[in-house]
């Protein structure tokens, strides 16, 4: 059986810049409410609320929250030269706050019945990282 080969190549990994403040003071402890506050482009600060929300059964609220973080890590992929597609890194920290984020939207997509989103944000996920796709999975 014959593979195929792209002969155009994959896409150099993308790696977003550091942010640490945000990262550090949700370790602290920090509320994340007033981490996306101070830092509203942070896809982690939007990550932990989408996660803190299902947890706590607001699946609706987890949906916007992971949206927002989606939306914000797009908006900094783009920035630091991803062109819609390609690795995405999850060993980059960095990376991780918009990672968490789509996986977030998709597990709350499946919960209020949006099969389409899922399977989107599960291939996405699963495309961009392999190694995000398996631990958050």
């Amino acid at each position: 059986m014959a593979t195929h080969q792209n002969l155009l190549g994959e896409p150099a990994p993308t790696h977003l810049p550091d942010e640490p403040e945000p990262r550090e003071l949700l370790a602290s402890g920090a509320a994340p409410t007033e981490v996306a506050a101070k830092y509203p482009a942070s896809s982690l600060a939007w990550a932990q609320l989408a996660d803190d929300a299902f947890e706590a059964g607001r699946v609706v609220e987890s949906y916007a929250y992971a949206r927002t973080g989606y939306h914000r890590g797009l908006d900094a992929l783009r920035r630091a030269g991803w062109r819609g597609h390609g690795p995405v890194p999850f060993e980059h920290e960095p990376n991780r706050g918009f990672l968490r984020a789509l996986h977030a939207l998709g597990r709350a997509a499946q919960s209020i019945g949006e099969k389409d989103e899922y399977e989107r944000c599960s291939t996405f996920l699963r495309d961009s990282s392999p190694t995000a796709a398996d631990i958050l999975g």
